[in-house]
């Protein structure tokens, strides 16, 4: 949400009047459709779970874990997954989409984490073998 004095602009162009002031830049913000008021809203804050929606880490899902400011250039978030690996991306790309770990939304069967090659070879050959 981008946030102005007495109104708000979400992503898909909506405009939220009278949102309230706690709701910051990067927040996300559930909005009921019937009546186009701020229902909920997720703070862009590390601790809270997040989305990764574009890079090379697109697809993503883990904990922010703090967020670097570059001034003149891009400001950088860290990420922790639920297996522990930590990545980091721009900070356009992050979506929060639950507060602390719970997710507001459905999270796909591999819980937004990626296998590297050797670990994804593995559960290859292992369903392979079950199979058999």
């Amino acid at each position: 949400v981008v946030s102005t004095q007495s109104t708000g602009t979400t992503h898909d162009g909506r405009t939220i009047r009278y949102p309230d002031p706690l709701i910051k830049m990067h927040d996300t913000v559930k909005v009921d459709i019937a009546t186009n008021k701020a229902v909920d809203y997720i703070k862009f804050e590390p601790g809270n779970l997040a989305y990764i929606t574009g890079g090379q880490n697109c697809g993503r899902i883990g904990i922010i874990t703090h967020k670097e400011k570059h001034p003149g250039s891009f400001d950088i978030v860290h990420v922790k997954d639920s297996v522990g690996h930590s990545f980091a991306t721009r900070l356009t790309n992050v979506f929060p989409i639950g507060k602390g770990k719970q997710a507001w939304v459905s999270l796909p069967r591999g819980k937004g984490v990626r296998l590297s090659i050797a670990e994804e070879r593995d559960r290859k050959l292992a369903a392979k073998a079950k199979e058999m």
